[in-house]
């Protein structure tokens, strides 16, 4: 079976009432599936999917933003408590990230039930990958990339984009990056198709490549490239610049 990608909401951090959802992406193979990401409006998302969280078997976290990490305690206490549901999702997610993943992200919501002090691995079967190490699912490999997105306290946050190989198509997924092309130049010419973070406010915000800076690069890159994590409000022409185009909510792609 081929690989479905899709594309559950296409919008940045704080996408809202523009009928768009945070940029989380499910991937669907041989009746399984990996969600990328699962931001805070994850359950509504899925629900206009015709999905819920019975349908996520997988999940990857790039990074603890809210946009990607938001809806992970409701996934966690819906399967948890589904006696019906039998299985706990699987976890994939950089060794970097995985302690700050409970410990400042979930554990106030989820570190206590009946009769049993709760962990992670609880409500998940945890698959820590060193860092831009692999992981496999159905069969395909995938690869962490080191993004530059934020830097605190002089410190590179973890987060991690994704490369992995469809057949003969190489598939560059950035996750949140900064426009850095002494970094991304390269990750473009490996790629056969790229799905670019793409800011278009008018203000750029410094954590994400805006588009007034990807328009610059060279045909050759652009001619291979999706724009998604966008923000709200008129788009640019992106296919008459040179673009695959702005990826659109709910849309999919067959590997």
């Amino acid at each position: 079976m081929a690989l479905k990608m899709t594309f559950l909401g296409t919008g940045s951090a704080f996408t809202v009432g523009d009928g768009n959802f945070h940029s989380n992406v499910l991937l669907a193979k041989n009746n399984d599936t990996l969600l990328l990401d699962a931001g805070a409006d994850l359950r509504f998302s899925l629900a206009e999917q015709g999905l819920g969280y019975k349908d996520i078997c997988n999940v990857y976290i790039s990074h603890l933003h809210g946009d990607h990490i938001g809806g992970l305690e409701g996934l966690a206490l819906t399967s948890f408590f589904d006696e019906q549901y039998k299985r706990k999702p699987h976890l994939y997610i950089s060794d970097q990230l995985l302690d700050s993943l409970w410990e400042n992200c979930l554990s106030g919501g989820l570190h206590t039930l009946p009769n049993q002090l709760s962990t992670l691995e609880t409500f998940f079967e945890v698959h820590a990958v060193n860092d831009e190490g692999t992981f496999i699912w159905q069969d395909i490999v995938f690869k962490l990339i080191q993004s530059v997105h934020v830097y605190s306290d002089f410190k590179l946050m973890p987060c991690y984009g994704l490369m992995f190989t469809i057949g003969s198509t190489r598939i560059l997924y950035t996750a949140d990056t900064q426009y850095v092309p002494h970094q991304l130049h390269e990750l473009y010419q490996e790629a056969d198709i790229i799905f670019q973070d793409c800011e278009t406010a008018a203000i750029k915000s410094g954590v994400h490549a805006h588009y007034s800076e990807l328009v610059q690069s060279p045909p050759e890159f652009k001619k291979k490239m999706w724009l998604y994590h966008y923000n709200s409000g008129v788009l640019p022409d992106a296919i008459a610049d040179g673009f695959l185009g702005f990826v659109r909510k709910g849309q999919s792609f067959d590997f």
